[in-house]
């Protein structure tokens, strides 16, 4: 597999795993909490599989197997870690709101 089909890989995986968190977001604020929920496993799935393919980059450069570091592998991991910090956040946000809601 080419470098590139591999880095868009990670950005896909990322994106998706961000989408999952921003709409989970958006179920607990109208307190769909079961959808949140889903969208959060979702997200962490996603969020899996984009690890996966980065965890395989770097076991091959420890192997010896030199990556070519592009704007578009810095932009891949920025996707990734971007991905992630949404989905932390979403599942403090989520908490929140279920606290709230229930001293309604």
């Amino acid at each position: 597999m080419e470098n590139e089909e591999i880095i868009m890989g990670i950005i896909m995986h990322g994106g998706n795993a961000r989408s999952a968190a921003m709409r989970a977001m958006a179920a607990a604020k109208k307190a769909n909490f079961d959808e949140a929920e889903e969208l959060l496993d979702i997200s962490k799935k996603e969020l899996g599989e984009a690890h996966k393919v980065q965890t395989n980059l770097i076991q091959g450069e420890a192997r010896g197997e030199k990556t070519e570091v592009s704007l578009l592998m810095v932009h891949a991991q920025d996707h990734l870690m971007n991905a992630m910090t949404v989905r932390d956040l979403a599942e403090e946000i989520i908490d929140m709101k279920k606290i709230i809601n229930s001293l309604l």
